[in-house]
C-alpha cells in the first residue's frame, strides 16, 4: 500500500488505537467526529491493508525479570534457519536478520534465570553455524515497551489525545507474578489485544464481571499494555536500523534521554556491553538515516563510537504465532 493511501482520518485512527488499544470505536467516533461505521469500516481495511494488529503484552520490568538483545553472528547460509528458529520460541519478541545477512537479533524476555542461563550460556553457544554471541541486558528503557512510535506522528490534536488517552499505569510496586487466569487472559490478548469479554471468560472460566476486573487490573498495575503492530512502508518509513552506541557513563542518561526525544526513534534504551546505548529508529530513506545519524546522533554529548545495522527483514513481531520451524536448529 502506498503511503498516499493513507489520509487524514488512517493516521488518527492509529494513533487514536496506539493511546488506548481497547478503546470502543463509539468512543474514538465520538472523539474524532465520524461515526461508529466509519470507523469499524476503516479499521478493517487497516488489518487488511496495513496488516494492522492490536496485541496484549507483558512489561516484564513490572514482574522483575530481565530483557535482553541478542546478537548472534552466523556463517553463511545459516541465519535464516536461525532466525526461524528463534522466532518458534514463546520468549522472543522481535527477531530480525541484519547486515549483510550473516547477523540476527532477537529481543528475548527469559522467564527465569534458569531459562536465561540455559540459552545463553549453553543452548546458543552449541548452535550450529553461531559464530559469536552479544547479549546485552536492558538497563533502562528511555522510550519503549508501552510508549509506542505512533505516538510520534501528531495525527492527533492536544484535545482530541487527552479524550483518547488511556489511564497510566499505578507506579511501580512489589512485583507479582500473574497466576493462571491471569496467564491464560494475557494469552488470549497477546493473540488479540481487543477480544471480547465473553471471549476472556471463555479462557479463564471466570464471569464477566471477575473478568473484567482481571483486565483492568492488569491494564492499571502497567503489567499489560496494548501494543500497535503494522507494516510500515505505508506510513513511508521504508529503512529500519539498529544503532549501537559507546557513550561516556557521565553522559548516558541526558544521550538517552536527547535521542528517545526525536520522531525517528521507536525504542531507545541503556544495556550493558561495550555499546551501552541501544536506539531503534525508522526513517523514510537511507538519506534521512545519514542525516539523523550525522545531525542527530552526532550533535549528542558523550558519544565515543556508532555502529548503524539495517534490518533487512523481520521474522519475528509481536503477533507472530510461535510454532516450531521446520529444519530448526537447536536453539
Amino acid at each position: 500500500m502506498a503511503p498516499s493511501t493513507l489520509d487524514a482520518l488512517d493516521l488518527k485512527l492509529l494513533q487514536a488505537l496506539e493511546l488506548d488499544g481497547r478503546a470502543p470505536f463509539s468512543r474514538i467516533a465520538q472523539v474524532l467526529g465520524v461515526s461508529d461505521q466509519t470507523v469499524a469500516r476503516r479499521v478493517r481495511r487497516l488489518r487488511t491493508t496495513a496488516r494492522l494488529r492490536v496485541t496484549g503484552m507483558v512489561d516484564d520490568s513490572r514482574l522483575g525479570r530481565s530483557s535482553w538483545i541478542v546478537r548472534l553472528g552466523c556463517t553463511r547460509g545459516t541465519a535464516a534457519r536461525l532466525a526461524a528458529t528463534l522466532a518458534g520460541r514463546p520468549d522472543t519478541h522481535y527477531v530480525d536478520l541484519v547486515a549483510g545477512g550473516t547477523e540476527v537479533v532477537c529481543a528475548i524476555s527469559p522467564r527465569s534465570r534458569q531459562e536465561r542461563d540455559e540459552l545463553l550460556l549453553e543452548r546458543l553457544q552449541r548452535t550450529p553455524g553461531v559464530t559469536s554471541v552479544d547479549a546485552h541486558c536492558i538497563l533502562r528503557a528511555y522510550y519503549g515497551n508501552a510508549l509506542r512510535w505512533l505516538r510520534k506522528i501528531s495525527a492527533l490534536g492536544p484535545d482530541e489525545e487527552t479524550a483518547l488517552r488511556a489511564p497510566a499505569p499505578a507506579p511501580t510496586a512489589e512485583p507479582v507474578g500473574p497466576d493462571a487466569e491471569d496467564q491464560a487472559m494475557l494469552d488470549v490478548l497477546r493473540r488479540d489485544g481487543r477480544a471480547t469479554l465473553t471471549e476472556l471468560q471463555d479462557a479463564t472460566g471466570l464471569s464477566e464481571a471477575v473478568a473484567k476486573r482481571r483486565l483492568e487490573r492488569l491494564r492499571a498495575s502497567g503489567v499489560l499494555y496494548l501494543a500497535v503492530e503494522y507494516d510500515h512502508e505505508p506510513l513511508g518509513q521504508g529503512v529500519e536500523a539498529l544503532c549501537w552506541l559507546t557513550v561516556a557513563p557521565h553522559a548516558l542518561a541526558g544521550a538517552g534521554e536527547a535521542v528517545a526525544l526525536h520522531p525517528q526513534v521507536r525504542f531507545a534504551a541503556a544495556v550493558t556491553g561495550r555499546s551501552n546505548l541501544v536506539v531503534s529508529v525508522l526513517c523514510r530513506t537511507t538519506d534521512d538515516l545519514y542525516t539523523f545519524l550525522s545531525e542527530r546522533i552526532g550533535g549528542l554529548a558523550g558519544i565515543r563510537a556508532a555502529e548503524t545495522v539495517v534490518t533487512l527483514r523481520r521474522v519475528k513481531t509481536l503477533t507472530h504465532e510461535s510454532r516450531p520451524p521446520h529444519a530448526a536448529g537447536s536453539v
